[in-house]
Formats: C-alpha cells, structure tokens, sequence
C-alpha cells in the first residue's frame, strides 16, 4: 500500500466514517464538499474524496473533478504527519512557512470555524491510523 493509494485512500475513508469526532462533527454542521490531498511537486492533486453531510462517499484517484479543497505537502511531509500528527498549531505554521499549501480552499476561513477546524485537525491524526 502506498501513501494516497486506492487501498489507503479506502482505508482513510473507513476510519473517517467511523471517528464521530470528525464525521459526526461535521455531520452536524451540514458539510458537504470535496478534498484533494497531493504533493508539491506535481501539477495535479493524487488523491481526493467526496464528503457528503460529514461522511466520506468516495475515496480513491483524483480524476478532475471540481474541487473545493486542495491540500499540498512535500511526500516526506505527509509521511512525517503520518507518524507526528499535527495539531492546530503545527497545521498553522506548516502553512506559514509553505510546508502545506492550498491549491484550492481558504485555511484562514475554515481554522477559524470551529465547526470545522477542530475535525480538520483531528482528520490528520485519523492518517496515522491507516497503516
């Protein structure tokens, strides 16, 4: 299995439907929206999921759909996430000094929305559990 493969993009959307702390807590405020996650170094996102009311409804390749969000890292960044999750405080910074950037998506909008700031923090410590 490789990083944002489609058996750990499955298996991510498995332990995001099953964290009440982030599908549930998103559930509640509605959210509906699509995310890619990629690396730096390349034109287009590698992976992305479809949420739908807080829950994941697809998981797997990125295949130009329209998104909403479209997160960026270095490869040795997220595989560092995946072992050090981040908080609140180390998404910020990452942002800042451009370790994670935004393709799609305002950060500053949505980490100042509780509703969704605290499951986005919490959705990176749900990476590390894909193994």
């Amino acid at each position: 299995m490789e990083l944002f493969d489609d058996e750990w993009m499955n298996k991510y959307k498995d332990a995001w439907n099953t964290a009440p702390e982030v599908s549930g807590e998103l559930a509640k405020v509605g959210f509906t929206t699509t995310i890619a996650i990629g690396f730096q170094d390349q034109p287009k996102a590698h992976a992305f999921v479809k949420v739908e009311n807080g829950m994941i409804t697809f998981a797997g390749a990125y295949d130009g759909s329209p998104l909403d969000w479209d997160m960026r890292a270095k490869k040795d960044q997220w595989e560092k996430w995946m072992n050090d999750p981040p908080g609140m405080m180390g998404l910020g910074s990452a942002v800042t000094f451009g370790k994670m950037k935004f393709a799609s998506g305002d950060f500053g909008t949505m980490i100042k929305n509780p509703a969704l700031a605290t499951p986005f923090v919490k959705s990176f410590a749900l990476m590390a559990k894909v193994k």
